[in-house]
């Protein structure tokens, strides 16, 4: 009897302790990358996230986002995923790194590998070092947010654009790249943006550019903005872009404008 007690409670023990050790490991893998990368000490964090179709590079410095393949020629733009090496000092992320097309060299000391995360995951750090962190890594970690697969960044990055607590070269960063995002969605926020008569002069032109790289709304918004926007520099800036367009519409205005004179 006293056998089977013992061997019934070695058994509950054994249970017990497999529980805990699955339910560590889980809590491990259920931890976003944001409080990892907090537990690593100074040095390097690399980790590796999913790329959107499209998305290549060298390895090295170029980093392109393709819609097409060219069917004549190889080039040394290899798709893969995005890979992000942080590096930290007093527990700061002090700059950030971006490549595409390359391999991680064997870690050396005070190097972190993190491995592959969700894309989402990264995009929410990535997007939280750019809201938080001071401008330069700030400004450093808006592009790989951009590259992540199947994650819309653009809300967020609206967001940023228009927060005055943030540094002018962090929110003009954000605007330019939102340019990217061909979306009337994301038009409307750039319009926002260049028509918001409190904000940043500078940001508002950054805004402008963008809607200039828009190829279904932006001239329209563009014109809008011409005609009618009480700031003298952000009327100029828009007539500017204009006259690089080549639209029919942006002539129209012109004639318009100097037949009054």
């Amino acid at each position: 009897m006293r056998i089977n007690s013992f061997v019934t409670t070695a058994g509950a023990l054994s249970v017990a302790l497999v529980l805990a050790v699955g339910a560590s490991a889980s809590n491990a893998h259920a931890q976003n990358l944001a409080a990892r990368v907090r537990q690593v000490g100074d040095g390097t964090v690399r980790f590796s996230f999913a790329a959107r179709e499209g998305v290549c590079g060298n390895g090295r410095n170029n980093i392109s986002v393709r819609s097409e393949r060219n069917q004549d020629v190889e080039s040394e733009c290899e798709t893969g995923p995005v890979m992000v090496a942080l590096t930290k000092a007093d527990g700061q992320v002090t700059s950030l790194r971006t490549y595409v097309g390359a391999r991680w060299k064997a870690p050396g000391a005070n190097v972190t590998q993190l491995g592959t995360v969700g894309a989402r995951d990264a995009v929410d750090y990535l997007l939280g070092v750019a809201e938080g962190g001071t401008a330069k890594v700030a400004q450093q970690a808006i592009f790989p947010a951009t590259l992540a697969d199947s994650v819309t960044p653009w809300p967020r990055l609206l967001r940023l654009a228009r927060d005055e607590s943030r540094p002018s070269e962090v929110r003009k960063q954000a605007v330019f790249w939102v340019g990217q995002a061909a979306s009337e969605e994301a038009t409307k926020g750039l319009a926002d943006v260049a028509e918001d008569e409190s904000g940043d002069r500078e940001v508002r032109k950054s805004a402008v550019f963008a809607l200039s790289q828009q190829k279904a709304n932006g001239v329209e918004v563009l014109l809008r903005i011409a005609r009618e926007n009480k700031d003298k520099e952000i009327r100029k800036q828009a007539i500017f872009w204009l006259g690089q367009s080549k639209d029919p519409r942006a002539l129209d205005y012109f004639e318009s404008v100097l037949v009054k004179r």
